[in-house]
């Protein structure tokens, strides 16, 4: 779902603001000097090497990955460290052309003093900054450093996170919250919906997953860094042979990812392992969502004018007809 030009304000304002504050960050966070850190190395030497230290073992392919770094930088970067004996290869089993690296006593005795280094820099901002915005800072920090990721062009190559994360099943601590905020949000923008509807999903949603598990009935969500970023819901009935699915939301950030689809077949694979018909009921002008129905199988049955979710629009039912998995 896409939220441009839904919130004020504007969004070049948001951009300008944002690349104003990452310049800022580069230049405090010292990438700009010659060295990081209060060490002799480079900032991508000293990156390589925090990383080094956290996996042992790991290969230059992967520190590639990591550091999006082509080949022959990676391999520039671990001659330099291995000249300065802060780093050692050594052979992987069965393969006799890769290496596993690892800090020598050296390596690991400079890491410590950068880790030190970063943590008080980083603990002299919050002792700045009150306890109750700290959490916040990190949440969102998080939210932006992975949406940074999806669309990296150094990444290009490699899948989107969303893409491949596993979904969780049933309920997870603090994803009614989450999910009835992504709701209120996007439907505020996108229809006008208030507090009505607010407390509508958060009330029903969370009657809902009391009644889990249950047979026929299951919740799946996308979480990511302790927050639900996208779930879907199949309510099921065995003895009516129907379902109903509910609660499909996918936040803006993971747009493109293939989340929301993956939910949907998730959900559409469970009613038909228990041979469900399915509805929905949503509204119109959600063409992305109507499209994600329309493939999975739903077919427009009925459409007129409504208040179920507190604000007048043109409600719309889709069903989809049991079928055999």
């Amino acid at each position: 779902m896409d939220y441009d030009g839904l919130h004020s304000p504007p969004r070049d304002q948001t951009i300008r603001q944002l690349r104003e504050l990452s310049r800022k960050l580069v230049r405090e966070l010292g990438f700009m000097r010659s060295t990081l850190a209060g060490s002799d190395l480079a900032p991508s030497a000293v990156h390589a090497l925090i990383e080094i230290g956290l996996k042992p073992g790991l290969q230059a392919r992967e520190l590639g990955e990591l550091l999006y770094l082509d080949k022959s930088n990676t391999s520039r970067q671990l001659a330099k460290l291995e000249a300065l004996g802060l780093v050692r290869r050594s052979p992987v089993p069965g393969d006799g052309r890769a290496y596993s690296l690892a800090l020598t006593e050296e390596g690991q005795a400079l890491r410590k003093k950068i880790d030190k280094f970063a943590t008080d820099q980083v603990s002299g901002a919050l002792r700045r900054i009150l306890p109750e915005d700290q959490q916040g800072l990190v949440r969102a920090l998080a939210l932006y450093s992975e949406a940074l990721s999806r669309d990296n062009p150094n990444a290009a190559a490699r899948p989107a996170k969303g893409a491949t994360a596993e979904l969780s099943t049933g309920y997870q601590p603090g994803c009614i919250g989450d999910i009835a905020s992504l709701h209120a949000r996007y439907y505020a923008a996108a229809a006008g919906f208030g507090v009505f509807f607010e407390h509508k999903v958060a009330s029903e949603l969370g009657s809902f997953a009391q009644t889990l598990p249950q047979a026929g009935k299951q919740l799946w969500t996308h979480v990511e860094h302790g927050r639900c970023l996208a779930s879907i819901v199949i309510d099921g009935e065995l003895q009516h042979r129907q379902a109903h699915l509910r609660w499909f939301i996918v936040d803006d950030s993971l747009r493109g990812s293939g989340v929301g689809r993956r939910l949907l077949e998730q959900a559409m694979a469970f009613v038909d392992a228990h041979r469900l018909a399915c509805y929905l009921w949503t509204f119109q002008g959600l063409d992305a969502a109507r499209h994600l129905y329309l493939s999975a199988g739903f077919e427009l049955v009925e459409e007129s004018p409504g208040e179920q979710w507190g604000s007048r629009v043109v409600e719309q039912r889709y069903e989809r007809p049991a079928r055999r998995r």
